[in-house]
């Protein structure tokens, strides 16, 4: 997955065609490289099937995004320890948006479980995570985005299939070209998929023949639960908690390659301050320690593992746990 994407909210100014490299990718130098790189976009998705009307229409949207290039290199959440992105992310406003949230869509939410088992705290945890419950979806056109992270070449065999993808997706029916709209990394909808984890795990729930992420309740929710149980969630645990360790833990001890029953992490010490740890001493954990000796420390099991997989960083997966056992408290 792409890293973290809330540092992808910023609202798209106006940006020229063409702009003076912004460093570390392709010169955008002349009207005629973008134009002949299109060109060959263009050929790639009719050998793919994509249909040409579908092409022409999405072109239109397609313009070189100098704010885009901007973005992708200085990504500030990559600054934060992990103390101060929990404190940032986790705070009682949307803890409170997110039970606000499964209370008035309770009735879906157990539908989406009992179709996908997975919880329904940790389906609105990662909608506010993702998108602040709807709220910030991002305001790129994607294929604009896509088109520009390709051309600039320091990603572009990702992004340019990425690009095609959203194609087919828009010659699919799913969205109209115009209303196509995320992050500035092209992440979509409600559940910030990439084009291709949308093909691949987004669900028509309502059965209207269409996957529609951006403003369909029951598409939303229903393919955040698909996604993480696909990627070997399990309905029936947690994600882990929040610990403390004694002054004299072993640090080399830490780290998610280091797999260990629980009963033992207990027997060394290591004491939970949020989600209850008994019931499970034969569960494998993983100690965590995201900075460092003398900071704060997570116990983790395999559905964090899961979260992970989603996006690849312990402050996204730490915070989607932190904010569902907040829901569930209350």
């Amino acid at each position: 997955m792409m890293p973290f994407r809330p540092s992808r909210r910023a609202l798209l100014a106006a940006a020229p065609l063409l702009a003076l490299p912004l460093g570390g990718g392709r010169a955008i130098g002349a009207e005629s490289d973008f134009s002949s790189f299109l060109a060959g976009l263009r050929r790639d998705a009719l050998a793919q099937g994509v249909r040409p009307g579908t092409v022409d229409l999405a072109f239109r949207y397609i313009q070189f995004l100098p704010r885009v290039i901007e973005l992708d290199q200085h990504q500030p959440d990559h600054t934060l320890t992990f103390a101060d992105f929990i404190t940032k992310v986790v705070n009682p406003q949307r803890i409170e948006d997110a039970r606000r949230n499964l209370a008035e869509n309770l009735g879906l939410l157990q539908r989406v479980q009992q179709r996908f088992g997975v919880q329904p705290r940790f389906i609105v945890a990662l909608w506010g995570v993702e998108s602040d419950f709807g709220k910030t979806q991002g305001s790129y056109s994607v294929p604009a985005a896509l088109a520009t992270l390709a051309y600039e070449g320091r990603r572009g065999p990702m992004f340019r299939g990425e690009l095609i993808t959203s194609l087919k997706i828009i010659d699919q029916g799913h969205i109209r070209a115009d209303n196509m709209l995320g992050s500035w990394a092209g992440a979509m909808g409600q559940c910030q998929f990439m084009p291709s984890t949308f093909l691949s795990y987004a669900v028509d729930f309502d059965g209207d023949g269409r996957r529609d992420i951006w403003n369909n309740r029951g598409d939303v929710l229903g393919s955040i639960a698909n996604y993480l149980a696909r990627l070997g969630w399990r309905g029936s645990e947690s994600w882990g908690s929040e610990v403390a360790v004694p002054s004299n833990f072993d640090t080399r001890l830490a780290g998610l390659e280091s797999r260990r029953p629980l009963g033992d992490w207990i027997r060394m010490g290591v004491r939970s301050v949020g989600a209850p740890l008994t019931g499970r001493e034969a569960a494998d954990a993983s100690l965590l320690l995201p900075d460092g000796p003398g900071g704060r420390a997570l116990l983790v099991f395999d559905n964090f593992r899961a979260t992970m997989k989603w996006n690849k960083s312990v402050k996204f997966a730490a915070s989607v746990g932190m904010i569902a056992d907040g829901v569930e408290r209350g």
